[in-house]
């Protein structure tokens, strides 16, 4: 089964149109917001924790994101979603300098958790609409979506950034998700309503419980948060601003270097995506951790670590779209919605913890590539940790 038959589902097709639009515009002022604060004078640490406040919503909120998907149709709960994020966009165009960085987290903190908890509700449907080989495609054109709408958002954000300016960006990111909007009015879902009669606490030990029982799922969610690893906004800004600024003007620099790793995460699941399995899954893991080094290495010239940022996108995307399926593969219909908002707040945190590693990291006086080869070498750990899985679980039961 190809793409384009997946595709074909009616449902399938609109929310990736959807998603592309959306994802566009959240990358698209993605850059005007971090050459907003470089232009503002912030320091390493508030870059970090700019970076990190996006990620925060899915760890702290993760009981709470469950509840809601198990319990409010999807497409009302799109809908509210997506409004949110319009509204907080617009909000941005109110910051004017340092002084009210706190107000621009806030506002990150809840487009973000708008942001993740749509995410998490989109990755609980899937399983719910296809199976199979079908969900594998579906998850995989999800990443692949997400990957070419961070490169053409990140591209055409850092050239529209340059030349008009941050406001102009966040008023094109409204307008893209009020498209949005007006293509949601048109999805019609139909799947079998699971009804929960238990209370919202009873839901929640229930889920919490499952999890629990299900030693198999907490590995595959630990592995899944790996992923976290190659969280780079923070050190992507560092290095544009640090290192490159002489060279490119930052906004260009942040934009060009992140569309560049975006055009490798959405190439590589054509390449990967066929080849990939529960029997190999560690080797792509150290490959992984392999790009990050070279990328390291090559950090010191502008263009040279364009080819190492490409070469590290390859992987990122199947690793993650596979290591998914594995956890909605394993997980029961019933409690798919609080496994997946706790999936990802496992994710969320192994990014967040990245991205304060690197800011933190960058303020005692670790340099920028140390930084980056640490990061490729967490893989290598992780591809260990894999290898001890598949003798334990999946080799034992075949």
């Amino acid at each position: 089964m190809t793409y384009l038959d997946t595709l074909k589902h009616p449902v399938i097709r609109r929310l990736s149109l959807i998603q592309f639009i959306s994802y566009f515009g959240t990358w698209f002022s993605q850059v005007a917001i971090f050459s907003m604060i470089v232009s503002f004078g912030a320091s390493e640490v508030t870059i970090a924790l700019t970076a990190a406040m996006a990620m925060l919503p899915a760890v702290v909120l993760a009981p709470i994101i469950g509840l809601i998907i198990d319990r409010i149709e999807f497409k009302k709960l799109m809908s509210v979603l997506l409004l949110i994020e319009i509204l907080m966009t617009l909000g941005f165009i109110f910051i004017n300098s340092l002084e009210y960085v706190w107000i621009l987290m806030i506002l990150i903190f809840i487009r973000s958790a708008a942001a993740s908890l749509l995410f998490s509700a989109e990755m609980a449907l899937f399983p719910k609409l296809v199976s199979g080989k079908m969900l594998k495609n579906t998850n995989e054109i999800h990443s692949v979506i997400w990957s070419l709408c961070y490169a053409l958002g990140m591209a055409a954000g850092g050239i529209a950034t340059h030349y008009v300016g941050f406001d102009l960006a966040f008023m094109i990111d409204a307008m893209l998700y009020t498209v949005a909007v007006l293509l949601l009015i048109g999805l019609h879902i139909s799947i079998e309503k699971i009804t929960h009669v238990e209370s919202n606490m009873q839901m929640l030990k229930d889920g919490f419980n499952y999890i629990i029982s299900q030693k198999k799922i907490q590995h595959l969610i630990f592995l899944h948060a790996a992923i976290g690893l190659t969280s780079f906004d923070a050190l992507i800004t560092l290095l544009a601003d640090l290192q490159y600024k002489e060279f490119i003007a930052v906004p260009l620099a942040i934009g060009w270097m992140n569309a560049t790793r975006a055009i490798g995460l959405m190439i590589g699941p054509f390449i990967i995506g066929r080849i990939i399995s529960k029997n190999n899954l560690h080797y792509f893991f150290i490959l992984q951790g392999l790009a990050i080094m070279l990328w390291s290495f090559l950090e010191f010239n502008f263009y040279l670590a364009l080819i190492g940022l490409f070469i590290t996108g390859l992987f990122i995307t199947t690793l993650w779209s596979y290591t998914y399926l594995l956890i909605q593969e394993e997980t029961e219909s019933k409690y798919m919605g609080r496994v997946i908002s706790y999936n990802d707040m496992v994710f969320m945190l192994s990014n967040v913890t990245t991205a304060l590693f690197i800011g933190y990291a960058a303020k005692w006086g670790l340099s920028l590539e140390g930084i980056t080869f640490t990061l490729g070498f967490g893989f290598i750990v992780f591809a260990i940790y894999y290898h001890w899985f598949k003798k334990r679980y999946i080799d034992e039961n075949n």
